[in-house]
């Protein structure tokens, strides 16, 4: 059954019956809206997609089956503080974050598509960033959701569970701090945020339910391990020096994430180990993906011709 079953086409809450009019007068109508149009439009698209996604058990489940893997890692291996956590979670959750999104947002606009609920909205004045991000916004608050209350239980259980540590970077009262785990929740935000973005461009091309799997497999393949394979490679083949490694780990999500993670939410405490991505080439590498995952999805959505 699709996940769309049971949904109101309509993005401005108008359940009447249209005739479909023409592309270009859909295109001029959604022009000559108010800003005021534009957000209540996207809020009654966001509004769609969330309640999409309340009601999609499949989701649930996804939600449930991270949430225990992220809780019992750390449980298994002794709460010893909460930077000892971050530490813990930072490389199952480069993995793990965004196969969540992907689960997420996959199929936001190839429902959509599919279902033929896609050209029923185009026919109403809703231009197709308003429908993006209305669609991304939606979707956003559950992936948050789903990503982030696992670290909110974990957090209030570190003051019951913590244990003894001899590691150095804990040894002291004032090291270990709230603010290490607050600092990595926001970075795990913004990561989820970007994957999900990528799915959603994803989404939009493709044309079938098998190539839609097909691909967030391939770009998640390519977002977690594959960018930065090929840094590894360049460096072997001294394509890359020590002087620009930095600079090309960030160019990937999941080494953005990382070098964030080790520069920023552990304060620094953390020095050893392989090198990491250049704080500001991870910013920028964040918001590129970010950018070129929104924007694909709307060209992908309203593709000429339609799908």
């Amino acid at each position: 059954m699709s996940e769309r079953a049971g949904t109101e086409p309509s993005p401005d809450g108008d359940a009447a019956e249209r005739d479909t009019p023409d592309r270009d007068a859909v295109d001029r109508g959604a022009a000559g809206r108010t800003p005021r149009d534009r957000v209540r439009a996207l809020r009654a698209v966001a509004q769609r997609e969330f309640d999409t996604v309340v009601r999609t058990r499949a989701y649930l489940a996804l939600a449930v089956a991270y949430a225990f893997v992220v809780v019992a890692l750390p449980l298994a291996s002794g709460v010893g503080g909460f930077l000892p956590l971050v530490l813990d979670l930072s490389t199952p959750v480069e993995v793990l974050v965004p196969l969540v999104a992907f689960g997420f947002g996959t199929w936001s606009v190839l429902a959509d598509a599919q279902s033929g609920e896609l050209e029923v909205i185009r026919t109403y004045p809703v231009d197709r960033w308003t429908y993006v991000l209305g669609t991304f916004a939606g979707r956003a608050v559950g992936v948050l959701a789903a990503v982030l209350a696992p670290f909110v239980a974990l957090g209030l259980s570190v003051p019951f569970l913590r244990e003894p540590s001899t590691a150095v970077f804990v040894s002291h009262a004032t090291v270990d701090s709230p603010t290490f785990l607050a600092r990595f929740v926001a970075l795990t935000a913004a990561y989820a945020l970007v994957a999900l973005a990528l799915a959603m461009a994803v989404s939009s091309l493709a044309r079938s339910r098998r190539a839609g799997v097909a691909a967030a497999a391939l770009v998640a393949l390519v977002a977690v391990v594959g960018v930065d394979a090929l840094v590894v490679l360049g460096l072997v083949q001294g394509v890359l020096s020590a002087d620009t490694l930095g600079v090309a780990l960030g160019l990937s999500p999941t080494g953005a994430f990382r070098g964030l993670v080790l520069s920023t939410a552990t304060g620094g405490v953390v020095s050893t180990g392989p090198p990491a991505a250049n704080v500001a080439a991870s910013v920028v590498g964040f918001v590129g993906w970010f950018a070129v995952g929104l924007t694909v999805a709307a060209l992908g959505a309203w593709s000429p011709g339609g799908r």
